[in-house]
């Protein structure tokens, strides 16, 4: 997994937390990495999941509610530091719809061995989306943390159900939107 998830995950949690937390719950979890990061380094999936559990543990909040709003913090980043994505979408399914075909073949040009999960729309009309999201690593709740932030920014009142399918060989998970 790509080190920059893991910096944005200690971003994240420094800012919870504080660093002095931070610090205790990687002291705690016994990192292969030690819990030093780089943006450009790869780093197990199962080391992201022990430090997701591990500030689970010291915020008290469920670990599929800190995956989601690491989603929130992750499309924050997205915007930020790739602006160029995000300028010609009209609305939030635009966005959502060029993940597959758009952001995904731009980060594969930058990390040609990155292991993206995949991402299939559909809209059934033109104020629907459904969009399935597939991936080797438990992080549908990261991905709905995503999808619910792409909404928000766009401003657009949208329901969000998902629907988990998940089970031992991976990730599965079918977001309906409805615009409301």
């Amino acid at each position: 997994m790509k080190g920059v998830v893991f910096v944005e995950l200690m971003s994240m949690a420094e800012d919870m937390l504080g660093e002095e937390v931070v610090d205790r719950v990687i002291d705690s979890c016994d990192l292969p990495s030690g819990g030093a990061y780089t943006s450009v380094g790869d780093y197990p999936c199962a080391e992201l999941m022990t430090l997701i559990s591990g500030f689970s543990k010291a915020t008290s909040l469920p670990a599929d509610e800190l995956q989601r709003l690491f989603g929130h913090w992750m499309m924050d980043c997205f915007r930020r530091n790739y602006p160029k994505f995000f300028v010609e979408k009209k609305n939030a399914f635009d966005m959502l719809e060029s993940v597959e075909d758009e952001v995904h073949v731009e980060v594969r040009k930058i990390y040609p061995n990155a292991e993206l999960p995949r991402f299939d729309t559909r809209r059934p009309d033109c104020d629907s989306l459904e969009m399935t999201y597939s991936s080797s690593r438990p992080l549908v709740h990261f991905c709905k943390g995503l999808v619910e932030a792409c909404v928000e920014d766009f401003g657009e009142a949208t329901s969000i159900e998902m629907e988990d399918h998940s089970g031992p060989n991976g990730s599965l998970a079918i977001f309906s939107l409805s615009r409301t």
